[in-house]
Parts: structure tokens; sequence; C-alpha cells
């Protein structure tokens, strides 16, 4: 997959470095997000949905899908860091920031900020449309799934978005943010679409079942992400400590601390998402989530959910390779550092 993702941005850049070097630029910002690491989590999905299905794993179109599916995720991360006002991804600078650097240095017209964002943006735009064509010999069923699963995401992004300025705080509400901005496209759909590719006829009868899996295993997902955007080591992560309470994120570990908190936790709580919390305020929430019992409590529904997810999987008849395969990635989604 990575290959084939390094051979499509070649080529690309090839073509438009030949009319002007210039065009060359948003080219290269997919490409160091996408080719920098990162988990791969949904292409893996992906692969063992389709092997589980029954597929071939010669077969080119789930390299392609796999790569699309990166660069789908890359569109999410280049504009969901402009949405957050985010300075570093994976332990870089966002390139947003590269490009409003850029034009504050060189002095050219006009506000830094707005053209580092529109720059980041139209490269977001950019590996969206990339993604699609990557999936260009997918079958109508596949499609049907990509196209689900694209409304999703962003329906997701956006009950994230205001539920952050809404300062939205119950549990039902954080949880349904949780399962629609990240979970169902992580881990469901990408399972869904790999058995659609393999199996474009008979696909159907498995969705239930990798729903059974996929759904919670998805919220267990983003449940450890909410996890390490409260509390993750900088270093580990690539992300500021306490990323997620700076910006006031609407997530399940919060509303679960709101709920258990006494009237002097809350006023404390009530700082989460304020433009100037400083470092010891950070500690100081952090604290409080701890002593409400707010991540025990999560921590453990995180464990309940990958159980539900693992009884489902085993019960259902897939490639056992894709059986044990899905067992070990549950695991590995649930307890993950990064």
């Amino acid at each position: 997959m990575d290959q084939r993702l390094d051979a499509l941005l070649a080529a690309e850049e090839q073509r438009w470095g030949e009319m002007s070097a210039d065009l060359i630029r948003p080219i290269t910002e997919i490409r160091r997000l996408v080719m920098a690491g990162g988990k791969r989590l949904r292409p893996a999905f992906c692969h063992w949905g389709f092997i589980g299905a029954g597929g071939d794993p010669a077969d080119q179109r789930i390299v392609d899908a796999g790569a699309a599916f990166e660069l789908m995720h890359a569109f999410a991360l280049f504009h969901d860091d402009v949405m957050d006002d985010a300075d570093s991804r994976r332990g870089a600078p966002t390139t947003h920031t590269v490009f409003a650097k850029e034009h504050a240095e060189a002095g050219w017209a006009g506000e830094s900020r707005r053209f580092g964002e529109g720059v980041a943006i139209l490269v977001g735009d950019l590996a969206f449309v990339y993604a699609d064509l990557l999936l260009e010999t997918a079958p109508p069923e596949a499609w049907r799934i990509w196209n689900e699963l694209r409304v999703e995401l962003n329906i997701g992004q956006f009950l994230d978005v205001a539920g952050s300025v809404q300062r939205v705080r119950d549990v039902v509400s954080a949880e349904r943010i949780c399962r629609y901005k990240s979970g169902k496209y992580t881990i469901e759909r990408p399972l869904h679409l790999g058995a659609a590719i393999a199996d474009p006829a008979g696909h159907g009868a498995l969705l239930d079942g990798l729903s059974g899996y996929g759904l919670p295993l998805g919220d267990a997902f983003q449940m450890r992400d909410d996890v390490m955007g409260a509390f993750g080591d900088e270093a580990v992560t690539g992300k500021p400590v306490g990323g997620d309470l700076r910006e006031g994120k609407p997530t399940p570990l919060l509303a679960r601390a709101v709920a258990n908190a006494s009237p002097a936790q809350l006023a404390v709580l009530e700082r989460v998402g304020a433009p100037d919390l400083g470092e010891a305020e950070v500690s100081s929430i952090q604290q409080v989530i701890v002593d409400t019992g707010a991540l025990a409590e999560l921590e453990s529904h995180i464990t309940s959910l990958t159980e539900q997810a693992v009884t489902s999987l085993r019960q259902m008849d897939l490639d056992p390779e894709a059986v044990h395969e899905l067992e070990l990635m549950a695991q590995y989604v649930s307890w993950r550092e990064i």
C-alpha cells in the first residue's frame, strides 16, 4: 500500500512539475503527511474484511482501497488541523502553519493565517480526490459503502465542532460524536468496504456481524484516543499534552467527569476549552478527571466494548486467519499508546 501511495504521488509530482515547480507543493504536502507514518488502521481493517469475506490477497483492488483510506484520512487530518488550529501533527508542523509562516517570511500580500488555512483546505480536498481515483475499479456495492462512509465522517466532524462550542457534556451526546467522528470510519466501514470488494453479491450477509464487531470496537478506539488526548505524552503521541482539554472537545471522558463531579470539581472542569488555559490548570483538570472516577469508569467501558466486539467476531463465519488478526487488532486499538 505504501508503494502504491508513493507511485501515485510521484507520478502526480512529475505531471504537475512539468508545468511549474510551484504546482508540486500541494502534492508534496500530502506525501509529507501520508508517508510520515501513522497506524494504517483503516487499510488494515479493510484488508481483513476483504480476506474474511474470501478475497484473494494478491488482488490489486484491496491495495488500492487501503491507499484510498490513507488519503481520505489525510483529507480529514488536513481539515481537522485547521478547525482545531493545531500546531503539530505526528511530531511535525501542520500544513496550515507551514504555509502561514512561509507567507509571513516572504512578506506576501494579505493575511498569513488566512493563506495558510486556505492552502491546507485545498491540500485536503486534493487528497480526497486522489482517494476517489484509487477506487475507480471498485464494484458499485463498494462505492455505496464508500459514499455513506464519507457522509458519516463529515456529519461526525460537524458534531464535534458544534459540540465543542456548545460545551456538550452529557454522555449520550458525547458517545454519539465519538462514534460518528471516528469510530465508524476507522473500523466498521473499512470492514464493510473490504467485504464488498471481495464478494459484491454476498457481502450483505456479513454486514451485521461485521458491525457487531466494528461498532463497539470503533467506540473503544475513539475513547482510547480521548484518554490520550487528555493525558497522553507529547513525545509519544506527537500531540500537545492535554490538547483535547485546551480545545474543549466533547468527549465521553469529560462527560463522565462532569456527571460525577462535586460543585468544587465542576468549577475546575468549567475551565476546559478556555483560550488561556495554562499547564497548571491542565494538570488540575486531569486530576479532577481521575478523582471523579471518570478515567477508571471509561477504562472499564473500553474493556467491556472490546470484549463485546471480540465475542461478536467469534460468532461469524469468516476466514480463520482474518478472525485471528482481527482479535489481535482489537487488543491493539483499545490499549495502544499512540
